[in-house]
């Protein structure tokens, strides 16, 4: 199997200065980059705010690669506050409204740029969006 390397339209200087793929998919699977609260527009404020924007980041390149956020099988996310972790689960939710993949929220002290309040990076399997319940 050959990897693909999955960098949509507008993300072509971070593969350029920071040399990583937004994400990269060999066969039916794909593993997604670190994303963060962050677009065109700069850094979104507050932790919700942040989590639409990683989130629609992440189903952004998910679908650049030929899925959807229903093919997420894991997402880890990082958080610079774990109080505000429920809030970032309410947000979460939103985008995965049901068939929840696994999940690990991990506190750390730092993220790549201080405003930045969380990041998500997931994996995803296409076509598994099927779920069996058990």
């Amino acid at each position: 199997m050959k990897r693909q390397l999955i960098n949509p339209p507008g993300t072509e200087l971070v593969y350029q200065h920071w040399h990583f793929s937004q994400a990269v998919r060999v066969g039916d699977t794909i593993w997604v980059s670190g994303q963060v609260g962050m677009d065109e527009k700069g850094v979104a404020e507050g932790v919700e705010a942040q989590a639409r924007v990683a989130l629609g980041n992440l189903r952004r390149v998910l679908e650049a690669a030929g899925a959807s956020l229903a093919d997420v099988v894991e997402l880890t996310t990082f958080h610079v506050d774990m109080s505000e972790t429920p809030a970032f689960g309410k947000v979460k939710d939103e985008f995965f409204p049901e068939s929840y993949p696994a999940w690990t929220a991990v506190g750390t002290s730092a993220l790549v740029l201080p405003p930045l309040r969380v990041e998500v990076r997931a994996t995803a399997v296409v076509g598994s969006a099927q779920v069996e319940r058990g």
